[in-house]
């Protein structure tokens, strides 16, 4: 293989390098199969945008741990309130005594979140985990049993969780039967309306299939919440509307359903404000957040009115490891670095010059179909051909192994997994930024 040596990029190898494939060894004999890799090599070091593997090879990362690196790798003010928390107490657990990190951090969420109501907040560990307390809560305070989801839309892979996301392969083929009282609602797709259909007549046309919805399939009244991604991420970054945004949340408000968004790929400054709601000017009930809270420290968060978060009673929400002193206390100095380091902002910036860079691409390669984001949550979307939109997942895998051979990390998403999707640290500098699209605009040459 031929060496890449860029300023950031050092490849010195084939990915995977010799100790990586000892430890691919290593892996298929005691870990099962289950769990995806984007990357066949294994972490050494990480430093703001950079992964630097076992090999010595060092990558541009454009993933993210699939957008829960807003602030980057090894923050080193994270790192150093963890390891202050960590001299103090690792974890009293909060249900056995409790400690002041989770009520400052849960104030400080009740600040920060979109409204200006009386909130609340409690703690969990894992997204999946927030959406599926999320819905208990909206059951609990609303006496109804149905959740309304959307196509395309992905939650988690937990038995709720699972059951409101809405790709097959993957995440639920074989693991039937899913959750009752969980139904799933079109969501727009603009790049794919029908031919002749304005922007404007389909988000009209799948709000009035929503009210259609409670006389064919389920009655407002016994719906307890609609959950929603702002922006869609594993959907494959699909940017709806103001107008439907604020559609659904009327229509919520007109039968008494809750409107629950899901942050948590969204949020923490990727989309370039605080939270993605807050671009569709709609204040919902409850939110889902984690991802990026933290800086790769496992917690979640389910914020909401209080009167809907005061709904269980004490024991019927929580978790033995839910709102980690840790976690909590990684999340404080990411909102800090978020608000001080001005990263909000940044995001705008760093989306701006990936749009640029894909939609000049777009004007020279017929694959390349369609350019979306908002923020610094960019995507390309390849296909066939431009008349036909016949989505070209095997061009998109052949990109995103070329993109791994030659330093920079990317994932792709979307129904169709021909979606390529950058969740770029918001840390990013511009000259590494360039020299990561450098690089994904050498492939899409040779291959596209």
């Amino acid at each position: 293989m031929k060496a890449e040596t860029k300023k950031y990029i050092q490849v010195k190898t084939a990915i995977p390098g010799p100790k990586a494939k000892e430890l691919l060894r290593k892996k298929e004999q005691n870990v099962p199969r289950g769990p995806f890799n984007t990357v066949p090599t294994f972490a050494a070091k990480g430093e703001g945008a950079l992964l630097t593997d076992v090999d010595g090879n060092t990558f541009i990362d454009l993933a993210g741990a699939i957008g829960s690196l807003n602030v980057g790798h090894c923050p080193p003010k994270v790192v150093e309130a963890i390891r202050k928390q960590a001299e103090q107490y690792i974890h009293p657990c909060f249900h056995v005594m409790m400690y002041e990190p989770y009520i400052e951090l849960a104030k400080i969420l009740n600040h920060i979140t979109p409204g200006v109501h009386h909130k609340k907040t409690f703690f969990l560990n894992s997204g999946a985990e927030a959406v599926e307390n999320a819905v208990k809560i909206a059951r609990k305070y609303t006496g109804r049993k149905a959740i309304l989801s959307f196509e395309r839309g992905f939650h988690g892979r937990t038995l709720l969780a699972m059951s409101l996301t809405s790709k097959v392969k993957p995440y639920k083929f074989g693991f039937g039967p899913f959750a009752p009282d969980t139904y799933k609602l079109p969501y727009p797709y603009y790049y794919r309306k029908p031919a002749g259909m304005t922007n404007e007549e389909l988000d009209a046309e799948l709000l009035r299939q929503l009210e259609d919805f409670f006389l064919s399939e389920v009655p407002a009244e016994e719906v307890a919440a609609i959950i929603m991604e702002p922006v869609q991420g594993e959907g494959g970054f699909i940017v709806p509307s103001k107008t439907f945004v604020q559609g659904v949340k009327q229509i919520c408000e007109k039968y008494g359903i809750l409107f629950i968004a899901d942050e948590i790929q969204t949020g923490f400054g990727r989309t370039g404000k605080m939270f993605a709601i807050e671009h569709f000017d709609v204040v919902p009930d409850l939110m889902t957040m984690s991802k990026s809270i933290g800086a790769g420290v496992p917690i979640s968060a389910v914020t909401g009115r209080a009167e809907i978060m005061d709904a269980p009673n004490p024991g019927e929400i929580g978790g033995t490891y839910g709102g980690s002193p840790l976690g909590c206390v990684a999340a404080l100095e990411v909102i800090r670095m978020l608000q001080q380091e001005g990263l909000v902002e940044r995001a705008n910036v760093i989306g701006q010059i990936v749009i640029n860079r894909f939609r000049q691409l777009q004007e020279k390669y017929e694959a390349i179909g369609d350019v979306r984001g908002l923020g610094a949550m960019v995507a390309i979307e390849f296909v066939t051909d431009a008349k036909t939109k016949a989505p070209n997942r095997e061009l998109t895998a052949a990109i995103l192994r070329a993109c791994h051979q030659r330093g920079v990390i990317v994932m792709s998403a979307g129904l169709y997994s021909n979606v390529i999707r950058l969740l770029t640290p918001l840390v990013i500098t511009d000259e590494q930024l360039e020299e990561a699209l450098d690089v994904i605009e050498e492939v899409i040459a040779e291959l596209a």
